[in-house]
């Protein structure tokens, strides 16, 4: 991928992260408070994608960054009528210019692309045009 091809992708990963809203966003005496949900992930890897955002791991459930906390909850969610899997929400919460920033550069980690993507090859060779 060339660095064009390679911005212009982020650019588009950026915009589509931006559409979807948080699950809670509030402002009190200066500290933001911003929860978004993730499915896909798993509380380990969010613990790891926090850290290398420069995060510090407090506990299983929480770390610690420059002007922000992020702490972590999970809840079965229902995917079709017999299906549930985990999702995991972090809570961040802090300076509102930390958190504005963390907040999009994690959901840049966490973004998982199609499944249909990463799909195996038919072994009919009909279905893999």
């Amino acid at each position: 991928m060339t660095g064009t091809t390679h911005a212009t992708a982020h650019r588009k990963r950026r915009a589509a992260l931006e559409a979807i809203p948080p699950i809670e966003r509030s402002e009190t005496d200066g500290r933001l408070r911003i929860t978004h949900g993730f499915r896909g992930i798993t509380p380990a890897q969010a613990i790891r994608y926090l850290e290398s955002l420069g995060g510090d791991r407090i506990d299983d459930r929480t770390v610690d960054g420059t002007g922000w906390r992020a702490t972590l909850s999970t809840r079965a969610v229902p995917v079709g009528p017999s299906y549930r899997l985990t999702e995991v929400r972090v809570t961040w919460t802090g300076d509102p210019d930390a958190v504005e920033s963390v907040v999009p550069e994690f959901r840049l980690k966490a973004f998982r692309a199609p499944a249909d993507r990463h799909r195996r090859p038919s072994r009919d060779p009909k279905d893999n045009d």
